[in-house]
């Protein structure tokens, strides 16, 4: 039996097992289809793609989120909140205190505050901690931290943070600090996949407080002076009982691809401090279900008034494309706002025929066009979120992402004033283009789940 003959058995072997699994994942038709006439024409390159990009939902690694059961602090807050719930999240809770920082001069102030006044744990996960004076100072405050006796955890996307400022991560390493890296180039299968990176952003203190939302560590995040090239986001300080979720999430994230499941402990206080009531809706690989893409289908085909959705990145999929039309058919007051060139230029390329599709159907495009919009937020009717999750196929179907829901009328207020503010500062609309930019587009188009 010639070596040619063994290989073509084992190629033929190794793409049946793919399309095995192609066909047990939970895709559209169209993904499903074209991943199997990949694998069957061009098997030797579409097998490894497939092991590196391929995976949507957790491996034997991604264990489901364990959460805390609910307090006397549970509070039924409508539809949404019963959706959720079907999604076996933890309801909302009152007696929160919610923050909303949205300039990086004070984002900046206060999350030196926070690790500042750190007396017994600080619990960190990011998805970037950048090269730069505000990455380096970040890390040097837990080193500080960490040298005067409280234990510091922190946890990096690898494929984010490769660049982190690695000096500054070896003195917190020698004063007692942990250093996790999510999914590295090199790990075992089960402890994740090249296409399923932790997009979530924490930093949780003493089991109290909790800064979360938008923003990673980074100049052009936050910083203490002010930039003309910083980015505009959205970031949130939380006490209150929605603590707790935080640090089920951070436990699950911490033992991330851990063999023995061992959850870290964490000493959670969660007194009732204010009356914002919210909800923590985690999502990703880590989820039994799509509770944020689903549920967020759901409320744009239930609204009555409003759709107002910001992010940097909108590549959304098919349903939440088609429940934006059908509102804005409906009637409903549909605004999407984005900046007018992100920092991802395919991105930018790929929007275009969602962009036009939904202005047709009466939908308002609104650009920023003087700088880089990162914020990550949204208003429907009475009910509006904020966190880290974009409206693209990435952060809904494929990253772990954390967002924040908020049902109190002062909370979801405060969010629509900061949406009106911007769009005071925005251009409107989409021109039409060619046959070749569209033709681009359709291409780009294609890879919207790796954009």
């Amino acid at each position: 039996m010639s070596i040619t003959f063994i290989a073509l058995i084992a190629t033929a072997g190794v793409a049946a097992l793919v399309a095995v699994l192609l066909l047990q994942q939970r895709r559209t038709p169209q993904s499903t289809l074209a991943w199997l006439m990949a694998v069957i024409l061009l098997p030797h390159i579409a097998v490894p793609l497939f092991l590196l990009l391929g995976f949507r939902k957790r491996g034997s690694g991604f264990r489901p989120i364990r959460y805390t059961k609910p307090s006397e602090t549970s509070a039924a807050a409508g539809p949404l909140d019963e959706l959720f719930r079907r999604f076996e999240l933890p309801g909302a809770t009152r007696g929160n205190s919610v923050e909303l920082l949205v300039d990086g001069i004070t984002c900046w102030k206060r999350v030196v505050e926070l690790v500042e006044s750190a007396e017994h744990e600080i619990d960190v996960v990011f998805y970037v901690v950048a090269d730069d004076e505000v990455g380096q100072h970040f890390v040097d405050l837990l080193t500080e931290r960490a040298a005067a006796g409280v234990r510091v955890r922190m946890m990096v996307d690898w494929l984010g943070g490769f660049r982190g400022p690695t000096g500054a991560l070896r003195r917190l390493k020698r004063a007692g600090g942990e250093i996790r890296y999510f999914s590295p180039l090199l790990h075992m299968p089960e402890r994740g996949h090249v296409n399923l990176r932790n997009h979530r952003k924490l930093i949780m203190v003493d089991g109290t407080r909790v800064f979360a939302g938008g923003r990673n560590i980074g100049a052009y995040y936050m910083g203490p002076e002010r930039r003309q090239d910083r980015w505009i986001d959205l970031s949130f300080v939380l006490e209150g009982p929605a603590v707790l979720s935080f640090a089920d999430v951070f436990k699950s994230d911490w033992s991330m691809g851990r063999k023995n499941d061992e959850r870290p402990k964490l000493d959670v206080h969660v007194d009732r401090v204010g009356d914002s009531v919210v909800q923590l809706v985690p999502s990703g690989p880590d989820s039994r279900f799509d509770p944020l893409h689903d549920a967020l289908v759901n409320a744009i085909h239930s609204a009555q008034r409003r759709v107002w959705i910001a992010t940097p990145y909108f590549i959304p999929t098919e349903h939440l494309e088609n429940a934006l039309a059908t509102a804005s058919r409906k009637g409903r007051d549909v605004r999407i706002l984005m900046p007018r060139k992100s920092n991802q230029w395919s991105a930018d390329i790929a929007r275009g025929p969602y962009i036009r599709s939904l202005q047709s159907a009466g939908a308002r495009l609104l650009f920023v066009e003087d700088g880089m919009m990162h914020a990550k937020m949204g208003v429907i009717d009475d009910t509006a979120w904020v966190g880290s999750a974009n409206f693209d196929v990435r952060s809904m179907l494929l990253n772990f992402e954390s967002t924040l829901v908020i049902y109190d009328p002062p909370g979801v207020e405060e969010l629509a004033r900061w949406f009106r503010e911007m769009q005071a500062h925005c251009s409107e609309g989409v021109a039409r283009v060619g046959v070749m930019r569209r033709a681009v587009e359709g291409l780009f188009r294609l890879g919207a789940p790796v954009l």
